[in-house]
């Protein structure tokens, strides 16, 4: 069985909330509740790849401390640019 849409949403939004490192959450989290019900189906397949990969892996591609891999490249540009901007506006 499938899971269904507004499920989806909600468990990745949760997952976005509660990474394993707290700076993660505050990355993820508020760009989820933005963005995610905007997402297309493939995009948001993307984004639970991303979810599955390792704090510690991600953090550095957000910080730009190591390369991103290839296929998050956008991704993890799109939400840094999202995670700057609300510092900024602070």
């Amino acid at each position: 069985m499938s899971e269904a849409h507004e499920a989806r949403l909600k468990r990745m939004t949760m997952r976005s909330w509660r990474r394993g490192i707290k700076e993660m959450d505050l990355i993820f989290g508020p760009w989820a509740e933005s963005r995610l019900a905007a997402l297309d189906a493939a995009t948001l397949d993307l984004f639970d790849a991303l979810l599955a990969e390792n704090d510690q892996d991600i953090y550095p591609w957000i910080t730009t401390a190591t390369a991103t891999p290839p296929r998050y490249t956008a991704m993890i540009d799109e939400i840094r640019a999202f995670s700057l901007a609300r510092i900024e506006a602070r």
